[in-house]
């Protein structure tokens, strides 16, 4: 198979061998991909090794069929996003978690455009944390996990914006009924994330806790790296 001028960003680039890098992308027809640009740590490469990096819009054109495809052509569609500092974390972040949760040649529709929203809104300025539980939700969503965020997984009801509930993975949120030693999460958070419409402080942390669990649940007990990353905000750490 060919592909040509496929939009693209890196998630992660490593040696390959003595002259090679490995690049883990994300493409938006094909969706993740592995591809071996050959000979790039050349001197005299005729692939531009620094445009293979995360946050720089790519064209990429490769061939090859299997896990591992040949990269043939890489060109900057756009500037390089501008993150830096605790929005370059969480840029970073974002991808170890499309890493670690999305398998090689699944599209996941409309994933590179959540993606790619996501990176311009950390760039732009919006609230670091609401963007990354959007994303959260969006990429659980396209995944399949789909998690329940306007009813009460039992009886069906609406969630109540006063009420406190245990969400259960898999299943979805449970009528707090007074249990020890479990996390409550408020309906009114619930129901933010439901509506696309940014909650308060309080709730957005309520989010954070909720998305983390849920995640954890998905990689099977494991943790990301991006989770333990000590940073000089760590006690207001959004990931």
């Amino acid at each position: 198979m060919r592909v040509e001028a496929q939009p693209a960003l890196v998630l992660h680039a490593r040696s390959y061998r003595e002259t090679s890098l490995l690049l883990e992308c994300l493409s938006r027809d094909h969706g993740r991909i592995g591809l071996v640009a050959r000979g790039v740590r050349r001197e005299k490469s005729r692939l531009p090794r620094g445009l293979l990096q995360p946050l720089q819009p790519l064209n990429l054109g490769w061939v090859g069929n299997g896990e591992l495809v040949t990269l043939t052509s890489a060109e900057a569609s756009a500037g390089p996003l501008p993150l830096r500092g605790e929005r370059l974390y969480s840029a970073m972040y974002l991808n170890e978690l499309v890493l670690r949760l999305c398998a090689r040649g699944d599209p996941h529709g409309d994933l590179f455009g959540h993606y790619l929203l996501c990176l311009q809104r950390l760039a732009d300025g919006e609230p670091e944390g609401w963007t990354l539980r959007r994303f959260e939700r969006d990429l659980m969503d396209l995944l399949g996990y789909g998690i329940v965020l306007d009813r009460e997984c039992r009886s069906g009801a609406d969630l109540d914006a006063d009420a406190e509930y245990v969400y259960v993975p898999d299943a979805g949120p449970q009528v707090w009924r007074g249990e020890n030693g479990v996390f409550r999460i408020s309906g009114a958070a619930l129901r933010a994330l439901h509506a696309d419409v940014m909650p308060s402080a309080a709730h957005c942390a309520e989010l954070r806790r909720l998305m983390r669990m849920l995640l954890q649940h998905q990689l099977g007990g494991a943790y990301l790296n991006a989770w333990a990353l000590s940073t000089p905000s760590m006690a207001r750490s959004e990931r």
